[in-house]
C-alpha cells in the first residue's frame, strides 16, 4: 500500500522543494556571474530575484498576454477532452470501433505539434482558433486511452449484476462504468492540463499579435532577458495553475476518492 503522508508533511516537502529551486538558480547565476561577467551573465540567467522584480514591474501586461494564451488553451481543453471522453465511450462500446480507431489515434500522436501547428495555422487563418485546434489536439488522446482504460477495467460480474435486474446500458454506464472510470480521466486531465497551455504557447511563436509566447518571442529578438525570464516563469504558473484547478475539480467532483485516501492515511 503506497504511504499517504498528511498535510503538513506535503507543505513541509513544498517550502523544501521551493526554497531549494531559489538557491540553486541564484547560486547557478552568481557563478555564471563570476565567470562571465555580470552583462554575459545577466544574458544566460539572470537573478531570480532580479527576474521577479521585473515580473512586478511588468505584471499587467504579462498578465494579459498570459491570459489571453490560457484563455484559448483552456477552450480547446475542454473540447478536447470532449472528444476524448465520447471517442472513449465509443470504443468500450464496440471493439470493432476500437480496433479501427485506435491504430489512426496512435498515428495522430506521432505528428510533432511543431510541425503541426504551421499546418493548422495555414488552414484555418485565424490564430485563436488555431491555438483552440492545437490544445485540443494536445488533450483528446491521453484522455480518450486513460477513460478507455477506466471503462474497460469495471468487473463484468458487477455490470452482469446490474443487467440482471434489467438495468438499461445507458444506465449500467452512468451508475457503474462513468464513475468508476472518473479517476482514470481525471489523471488523463491532469496530464494534458498544463501540455495544452504549452501548445498554445507554440501557436503564439507563429505569428500572432498577442498572447504570452509573443512576449518570450519579443524578448528573445530584443535581447531582454529579464522580460524573457518573467516571461517563461509566467508559461510556468499557467502550467501549475491549470493542473491545480484539474486537481480542485477531481477533488470537488470525486469526493470518495478523497475520502478513501484519508482512510488510508489513517490506517497507516
Amino acid at each position: 500500500m503506497p504511504e499517504v503522508i498528511s498535510q503538513k508533511n506535503r507543505r513541509i516537502v513544498a517550502a523544501v522543494w521551493l526554497l531549494g529551486f531559489i538557491l540553486i538558480w541564484e547560486f547557478v547565476s552568481f557563478l555564471l556571474v563570476k565567470t562571465l561577467g555580470p552583462d554575459t551573465a545577466a544574458t544566460k540567467l539572470p537573478y531570480l530575484h532580479t527576474v521577479i522584480a521585473t515580473f512586478a514591474a511588468n505584471w499587467q501586461p504579462l498578465l494579459e498576454a498570459g491570459g489571453v494564451t490560457f484563455s484559448r488553451a483552456a477552450l480547446g481543453f475542454f473540447i478536447g477532452a470532449g472528444v476524448g471522453i465520447l471517442l472513449a465511450v465509443i470504443m468500450s462500446l464496440s471493439k470493432v470501433a476500437e480496433r479501427i480507431a485506435f491504430p489512426y489515434l496512435i498515428i495522430s500522436q506521432m505528428i510533432p505539434v511543431l510541425g503541426l501547428a504551421p499546418i493548422i495555422f495555414n488552414i484555418v487563418r485565424d490564430m485563436n482558433a488555431s491555438r483552440i485546434i492545437i490544445a485540443a489536439y494536445i488533450t483528446f488522446f491521453p484522455v480518450a486511452v486513460n477513460m478507455l482504460s477506466g471503462l474497460k477495467s469495471v468487473e463484468q460480474d458487477k455490470k452482469d449484476l446490474l443487467y440482471s435486474i434489467a438495468a438499461s446500458k445507458f444506465s449500467v454506464y452512468r451508475k457503474l462504468m462513468f464513475p468508476f472510470s472518473m479517476p482514470y480521466l481525471f489523471t488523463g486531465l491532469k496530464i494534458t492540463a498544463p501540455m495544452a497551455v504549452t501548445a498554445s504557447i507554440l501557436v503564439d511563436m507563429l505569428g500572432s499579435s498577442s498572447g504570452i509566447g509573443v512576449k518570450i518571442l519579443y524578448s528573445l529578438y530584443s535581447s531582454s532577458s529579464d522580460i524573457f525570464w518573467a516571461s517563461v516563469l509566467t508559461s510556468a504558473f499557467m502550467g501549475i495553475i491549470s493542473f491545480h484547478i484539474v486537481n480542485l475539480l477531481e477533488k470537488l467532483l470525486l469526493p470518495w476518492k478523497r475520502a478513501a485516501v484519508r482512510k488510508e492515511g489513517d490506517a497507516s
